[in-house]
């Protein structure tokens, strides 16, 4: 069985006691980024599994889109990553 070189953990445990490895995050050829896609590549950036460079570089995010990713989650919770609710917790 061949393990691919990568640089990094390969597995983190979360604070809440669960366990996220790079097997749980979105594909790097996602078109369609739903909040629950957005909200692992947040929790996978906060957690020290992905950097912020790697996670723009695999997914082509720029840094903008990013960070406002990380800022709604920071604010609201992961629910404000939902299209449907981006009028809800933009400010005036």
């Amino acid at each position: 069985m061949y393990i691919k070189r990568i640089d990094g953990p390969r597995a983190v445990t979360l604070p809440d006691g669960s366990r996220m490895t790079r097997a749980d995050l979105p594909p790097v050829d996602t078109q369609r980024w739903v909040a629950s896609r957005k909200a692992a590549v947040v929790k996978a950036i906060a957690a020290g599994l992905i950097d912020e460079d790697e996670a723009m570089a695999q997914y082509a995010l720029s840094q903008e889109e990013l960070n406002s990713w990380k800022q709604a989650v920071a604010r609201h919770g992961p629910g404000a990553l939902k299209v449907t609710r981006v009028q809800r917790y933009r400010q005036p």
